[in-house]
Parts: structure tokens; C-alpha cells; sequence
């Protein structure tokens, strides 16, 4: 199939339901080489300033530095309404801005060159630091190649895991402190094999020499260059939008919003329907809520009307989770934590036994070995996604993927 692109000269294992995965022990970081992960990829420092900021409220948060976390905290909620701490940290943000354009200009006329690795490269991401919907997105794009024959592979970083220098296949095995929460749900659900290492080309490289991936899809690599790709889709939250417009630290752009003319394909999460050419509207769908405790035991959504429930998130936009357990009837009690919050049992202090707490599949997997009291379940969601896009997908890979030979 042409989509899925060549793969003469290597053998790839026979069609099936299930991906033999060879599982990859990370060494120690003392046994790996320190030029394996991120060497001549360009920095990609709208993930190294969110990690930084992220990584500061916890520090901060663990040592109990309480006005360093609030200022923080505060510089965060200006990215949405503008403050004044926001304001007098516009001269970082114009030198960050300039830096981001002048790494993507120097791989768009060629001064870098990104390393291909034999196969169609199909990124997912976003200019916004913070959640945008793109691993439902991630899923939903797995299940459609897998569907039409394709071996697709996902690479992702592993935020929120002990990265490794060297590619790491994700199993069921695995936790989420290992490989990071976004990770572990894109093995659980996608079906397809899934790899992390900070180096993207090499986690790419893994899922086609080792499992007979004909497509790799990066989830949140649009600021990762070194990786060719043939296709670029932008996720935006049309909840949030560009914030206040403007780049990391002041607001919440990794890039510039011209970047965005440059996208392939956008996808507009929040909105059903868009009707421009190469754009299209996402919505998530969720009706039940599945038990922790007993797998088997799935209720609607519905049933949790009346009496007020807990709703926890620790995702990049909390509130998008909260309104839609509010879309469907029930009064909900809002616990936000920041992105890929480490929960402890100590989290829940606010639950008795006869509690209702509700959270994401994100969180979930994060919570799943805690001894949390009350009934604790997760709500997953869908991405259904307006009609023609998986068509548009398709035919830009089409276009940009004629077979060739890979590279020795």
C-alpha cells in the first residue's frame, strides 16, 4: 500500500491482530553512550522551558517554597489573562520567539537536514504548551492505518518517565513512572507498538527494525525537526486557543502562530465542524465511566447524576474534562492538578468511603496501584473527528510518500 511506504530490503513480520514487541531494559544512565539521545536535532526548547516550569512547581511544591510556587503559578494563569509578571517577561519571550524561528529557518532551508528513516513520518502536535487532545487524536489515527493494512508504530518522548538513551519498547508491563502517563495510555489503547526515547529518529528506527512498522506516527514532534516527516498535523484547543498570544516564558506558544499557516493539516479541538480546506473539527465522546477496582464494571455517565461527584484531572486543560462530566448532568466537585502530576495516596485526602471520584484515563494509570477510599473510576474518551480527514491524511501521504528504497 503506498500510504504505508516501501519496505524493500527488510523483512517484516507476517499481518496479524498483534505486534510481537521485543521489550528493550533502559541501561542504567551510567552504560548510556551520552550522544545517542537528541545529538544534531536542534533544541527543542518550547518542551524545555514547559518541562522547566513544570518541573519548578513541583520542586518547589516538594521543598515548600510557597512564594516561589505562587509566582509561577501566576506567571501560568497570565498565559490565559495577562498579568503584569507576564508583561515584564515579554523581553524573554521576544528572544525565545526569534530563537524558534531561527531552528525551524535552518532546517526549512536546508543548513540541517532531518535524517529519514525508511518509512512515511506522520507528527501530531500542537503550539501550545498544555494538553490539546492530541493522544485521543494519536489513537484514533493507529486504529484507522491499522484498519487499512498499514503496520503503524508510535514514537513519543516519554514526558513524565525516566527518559532513556536508548529506544524503549513500551509493554503492558510497564509503569507510568518508567515510560510517562501519555505513553503508556497511547500501549494500552492504540494497539500498535509504541516506543520513547528522547532521540525520535532512533525510537523511529527501533519500531521499523524491530517491529516491521511500515508508518510512524510522532506524537507531540512538531518542534522536534531532526525527524523527517511527510505530514504535519497542528492540534489546537478551541477552548483556549493561543492564550494571550504570546511565546514561552510570557505565554504558552512554543512557536510563533505564523507557524501554523505552515501545517498540512489542522484539527480544531471542540468544534464539530470547520468546512476549510484541510481543516477539521474534533469532538470527544465518553458515556461511561469504567471502575478501577473491577475492570469488568463499566456504569454510564448518566448514573452518577444527583449526588455531587469528584472530578480529578492532572492534564494540560482540566476544565475541558470537568464540562463534559457537567454535559452530561452531573454536579461535579473540580480537583486540578498540574500535567502529568505524580499523585499520591495524600491526593485524595478530600474522599470518604462513600465518594464518587471520577478522572481520566491519563490519570488513571497513575492511580491505579493507590488505595484511594470511595468508588474511583475513569471516563475514556474518543476522538471523533469531522468527515473527510482521515481522506486528507491519506491523500497527503500519497503525495509526499512515493515508495522508495530505504536507507542502508
Amino acid at each position: 500500500m503506498q500510504t504505508c511506504g516501501s519496505t524493500t530490503g527488510r523483512r517484516s513480520p507476517e499481518p496479524g491482530p498483534e505486534y510481537s514487541r521485543q521489550r528493550h531494559r533502559p541501561p542504567d544512565s551510567t552504560d548510556s553512550p551520552p550522544w545517542r539521545c537528541g545529538s544534531g536535532g536542534g533544541p527543542d526548547i518550547g518542551g524545555s522551558l514547559q518541562r522547566g516550569l513544570t518541573g519548578n512547581l513541583r520542586g518547589a511544591n516538594h521543598i515548600g517554597l510557597k512564594h516561589s510556587t505562587d509566582i509561577l503559578r501566576r506567571i501560568e494563569l497570565g498565559w490565559h489573562q495577562p498579568r503584569i509578571v507576564n508583561r515584564l517577561l515579554l523581553p524573554l519571550s521576544w528572544l525565545y520567539c526569534a530563537l524558534a524561528v531561527l531552528v525551524r529557518l535552518s532546517w526549512r532551508i536546508g543548513l540541517r537536514r532531518p535524517e529519514r528513516v525508511g518509512v512515511p513520518v506522520l507528527v501530531v502536535g500542537n503550539l501550545t504548551v498544555g494538553g490539546t487532545g492530541k493522544t485521543p487524536l494519536v489513537i484514533a489515527l493507529a486504529a484507522h492505518f491499522r484498519s487499512s493494512g498499514c503496520r503503524p508504530g508510535i514514537v513519543s518522548r516519554g514526558y513524565g518517565g525516566r527518559t532513556s538513551a536508548v529506544p524503549h519498547g513500551v509493554t503492558g508491563s510497564d509503569t507510568s513512572s518508567a515510560v510517562g502517563d501519555e505513553a503508556l495510555l497511547l500501549q494500552r489503547h492504540s494497539g500498535v507498538p509504541v516506543a520513547v526515547c528522547a532521540d525520535r529518529v532512533a525510537a523511529a528506527r527501533h519500531l521499523v527494525d524491530n517491529d516491521g512498522c511500515n508508518l510512524i506516527i510522532s506524537d507531540d514532534g512538531l518542534q522536534h525537526h531532526r525527524l523527517h516527516r511527510d505530514l504535519d498535523i497542528v492540534v489546537v484547543d478551541t477552548m483556549r486557543g493561543f492564550g494571550n498570544g504570546w511565546c514561552l516564558p510570557a505565554g504558552p506558544l512554543r512557536e510563533p502562530k505564523s507557524v501554523l499557516r505552515h501545517a498540512d493539516i489542522k484539527v480544531f479541538n471542540g468544534a464539530g465542524a470547520v468546512g476549510k480546506d484541510r481543516e477539521f473539527g474534533m469532538i470527544m465522546e465518553g458515556a461511561e465511566a469504567h471502575s478501577l477496582r473491577d475492570r469488568v464494571r463499566k456504569l454510564p455517565l448518566a448514573g452518577f447524576a444527583g449526588d455531587p461527584v469528584h472530578a480529578v484531572a492532572g492534564i494540560g486543560n482540566p476544565e475541558r474534562f470537568f464540562r463534559h462530566l457537567e454535559g452530561a448532568g452531573l454536579a461535579v466537585v473540580r480537583h486540578a492538578f498540574p500535567d502529568h502530576h505524580t499523585y499520591t495516596e495524600s491526593d485524595f485526602g478530600f474522599a470518604g468511603d462513600d465518594s464518587v471520584i471520577l478522572m481520566t484515563e491519563k490519570d488513571a494509570v497513575k492511580c491505579d496501584h493507590l488505595d484511594i477510599a470511595g468508588g474511583v473510576f475513569c471516563v475514556p474518551v474518543s476522538a471523533r473527528i469531522s468527515p473527510g480527514f482521515f481522506a486528507a491524511v491519506q491523500r497527503h501521504l500519497d503525495i509526499r510518500s512515493a515508495p522508495r528504497n530505504p536507507e542502508p
